[in-house]
């Protein structure tokens, strides 16, 4: 199954830089995509780590366009003009963010309550021959994988069982019990199934006018204040590619309310990682008390982020909220796209990889993921990020209501179009390590000393904000202050 070709026609890959940037910012709806791309100066190149893939491209696309559209916002209030430089080093360093950021100096895996859990996640070799990538991060998804495979939970034992199974079948048999699993398929076989087909037909980012509402005008700030100082965002979201998007926003001022159901709470590692300038509440929409407190502060939020399947049965769908809160934009994350065959299916950045083709054509032995180990989740939440920044422009002067998707399998076909590195180009570059490419920077926190890259792009005439205070979960109220 190894490949290094796109033998499924697709767009042309951009044949530059920025290129890459005017496209992106035309997806995004910037009503000036190529004088945006000039106002973006990306420093270095790919290749930087042994991938056939462009990550270091796509991520510093990712970046500077954030960069680009937060600055828009700022200057549409007041601030004056900026242009954006990324390093593409640092690029590299944010996919690889959970490896370079440590707490009261100890790396974040080794503070999780059970490391197993997540070192357990990797490709195993089926009956059939094929490969299939299976996680176990959460206890409930532990527990799914162990129901089918009746096995020890440990890798040894997790190979022996999943030796014994077809893949596909054992694909199906874990989804079926509530788990994640993927098979390793090629980008053809991929494209061929339901699945890629729907999501191929969508861009990296979609948004959407779903109903009226009026216009909201971005208030003028001072030269102190950020450019998204007064916007009110909630954050319903867990993992990587949400949560740091808020973050994301949180940063550049917006005022962020993360909520978490106190029965499925992320490792306290990922929420100091992923909580900076965040205050944490606790929310159950299955609880009428919760829910009526959600619904309070949704009449005064402008943006609500979700990465949760089934919301509709809580009444919070997208279509729900507009009607209850008109000019509300959601930013809404999916693993392989919230209306399409596997709409209902669970899904991670590993297991996006190993749907579309990504790890057959980063083969090595087997299946691989990218020397980053993550991908998916640091694009979407750059590329997220951007698209609210650019709705928040629209917002002010267009009104309506508005819905932002962006799936993880998605950002796999984004990076997938961007083209292929020959295989030779790229096969002796040393993998990433613990050392990063670029600056780390240091913060105290409620949890201690916390270390991880810096903010990967500057301004030209104004400093780059740093992650504010990260708090405990349901350590604020739900409500605004």
């Amino acid at each position: 199954m190894t490949s290094n070709t796109l033998t499924t026609t697709g767009p042309t890959p951009p044949s530059s830089a920025g290129e890459m940037i005017s496209r992106l910012l035309h997806t995004l709806g910037d009503p000036d995509p190529a004088r945006g791309a000039e106002d973006i100066t990306v420093v270095g190149a790919d290749p930087l780590v042994p991938s056939v893939h462009r990550l270091a491209d796509a991520m510093s696309a990712a970046i500077g366009v954030f960069g680009r559209q937060t600055a828009a916002v700022g200057e549409q209030r007041g601030h004056p003009h900026q242009r954006v430089r990324v390093r593409a080093g640092a690029a590299i360093d944010q996919l690889m963010a959970t490896y370079h950021t440590t707490l009261s100096g100890r790396p974040l895996g080794a503070l999780l309550d059970d490391p197993a859990l997540l070192g357990n996640n990797d490709f195993y070799r089926a009956r059939d021959g094929r490969w299939i990538f299976i996680i176990t991060t959460y206890p409930h998804l532990r527990d799914a994988v162990h129901s089918v495979l009746r096995c020890g939970l440990d890798k040894a034992g997790i190979a022996r069982a999943a030796a014994s199974w077809d893949a596909f079948t054992l694909e199906e048999a874990v989804c079926a019990r509530g788990g994640v699993a993927c098979v390793a398929r090629t980008r053809d076989e991929w494209l061929a199934h339901p699945a890629g087909r729907y999501v191929a037909q969508r861009p990296v980012v979609e948004i959407e006018r779903v109903g009226d509402g009026p216009a909201r005008p971005l208030e003028p700030v001072d030269e102190a204040e950020e450019a998204l100082a007064g916007v009110r965002v909630l954050d319903l979201t867990h993992v990587i590619a949400g949560p740091v998007a808020a973050r994301l926003l949180a940063q550049f001022g917006a005022d962020v309310l993360h909520l978490s159901r106190p029965d499925r709470p992320d490792p306290i590692p990922m929420i100091a990682m992923t909580g900076g300038g965040k205050r944490n509440a606790y929310c159950d929409l299955r609880d009428d008390h919760d829910r009526a407190a959600f619904q309070d502060a949704l009449q005064d939020a402008d943006v609500f982020v979700h990465a949760y399947r089934g919301l509709a049965r809580h009444g919070a769908s997208t279509e729900e909220l507009v009607r209850r809160r008109p000019g509300l934009i959601t930013l809404e994350y999916h693993a392989w796209g919230a209306e399409g065959p596997w709409g209902e299916r669970g899904g991670f950045d590993q297991l996006a990889c190993s749907a579309t083709g990504f790890a057959v054509e980063e083969w090595t032995d087997r299946p691989s993921l990218p020397p980053t180990y993550l991908l998916n989740d640091y694009l979407a939440a750059y590329l997220g990020a951007a698209a609210v920044a650019t709705v928040l422009r629209r917002r002010a002067t267009e009104g309506g209501s508005w819905r932002i998707r962006v799936t993880l399998a998605g950002v796999c076909h984004w990076v997938q179009e961007l083209g292929l590195l020959p295989r030779e180009s790229v096969r002796d570059l040393p993998r990433p390590g613990r050392t990063p490419l670029a600056a780390l920077s240091t913060t105290d926190t409620d949890f201690g000393p916390l270390t991880e890259p810096a903010t990967p792009f500057a301004y030209s005439g104004r400093p780059v904000p740093q992650p504010g205070r990260r708090s405990p979960l349901g350590s604020a109220a739900l409500r605004w202050r």
